[in-house]
């Protein structure tokens, strides 16, 4: 391939059109026309010997030989501004949006304050909150460029991300205040109320109810719901009993708690982005500030 007669700008539009599986939006994020931006996709149909979007029931689909040139394209993109090497703006001057994706238990108590801060010291920073699909959902919106950081429990990463670990939580039993077993709480009190159980899938069986059963006990999930966020306010108008994270529990009154009766395994939070945006200032200035406010 003669390089010299390659236009690197190809490159740029064909990472919008992959990121936004629709010509017209990828034109208008550049400020192309549409005509435009869709001889831009014929051009790189042609360089890739492949369709790289197809049309669907009312929506277009990456090939997955698209799919395939996201990193690498996001990653070569990032290497080309290195080299470029643009002055450093200053953080009160930049304009740019931070996409984090996470799970409702940070989110909770991290994002008011990291508003603020953003506020004060980097005002033209947007961010937005992603929804949480689970931490390899999370892991490949890293490494494919539709997040830019990722609060979770994440196990060790490859060589193109970074994870730094931020804490280590545990969970308590939490109740309402003046619930019957906030008296004499204990594992027989305990079992006999039903329990409210945490989880994204649907589950309705965790690590406890395993070693509930290894000890020949067994407890009742009354209730699933998908974040802790909707916790607080069951168990303040029930019975209900439920296991949270002991740093959310500061933020609701009314509720009591108590160490678990048996051994309960809490979980070590991360924070991770792709080692290609370690010269991002606004991703790091973002990240430093949830590294500080979560550690």
């Amino acid at each position: 391939m003669n390089l010299r007669s390659f236009d690197l700008n190809l490159l740029v539009v064909l990472d919008a059109l992959l990121d936004e599986a629709h010509v017209s939006r990828a034109a208008d994020r550049l400020g192309l026309s549409q005509p435009a931006a869709s001889a831009a996709l014929q051009r790189c149909r042609h360089l890739f010997r492949d369709e790289l979007l197809e049309r669907g029931r009312g929506t277009m689909y990456l090939t997955p030989k698209a799919e395939a040139l996201r990193a690498p394209l996001k990653s070569l993109l990032a290497g080309i501004v290195d080299l470029v090497a643009p002055p450093e703006i200053p953080l009160s001057e930049i304009h740019q949006s931070i996409r984090i994706t996470t799970a409702d238990y940070p989110a909770l108590f991290v994002i008011p304050p990291l508003q603020r801060e953003l506020q004060r010291s980097a005002p033209g920073i947007d961010v937005v909150i992603q929804p949480w699909h689970g931490a390899d959902a999370a892991r490949t919106a890293l490494v494919d460029g539709t997040s830019d950081i990722a609060i979770a429990v994440l196990p060790p990463a490859e060589d193109d991300l970074h994870r730094e670990e931020l804490l280590t939580e545990h969970y308590r039993v939490a109740m309402r205040a003046g619930h019957p077993a906030s008296g004499t709480f204990n594992l027989e009190e305990w079992l006999a109320y039903p329990h409210i159980l945490v989880s994204g899938r649907g589950d309705t069986r965790t690590p406890v109810d395993a070693e509930l059963a290894g000890r020949g006990l067994s407890r009742r999930v009354g209730l699933v719901v998908p974040n802790f966020q909707m916790v607080p306010g069951l168990l303040l108008g029930s019975d209900m009993i439920a296991l949270l994270p002991s740093r959310i529990l500061p933020d609701f009154t009314g509720l009591v708690s108590f160490p678990p009766p048996i051994p309960v395994a809490g979980f070590q939070l991360h924070l991770a982005w792709h080692r290609r945006r370690a010269k991002d200032a606004a991703l790091r200035h973002v990240a430093g500030i949830l590294s500080g406010l979560l550690r």
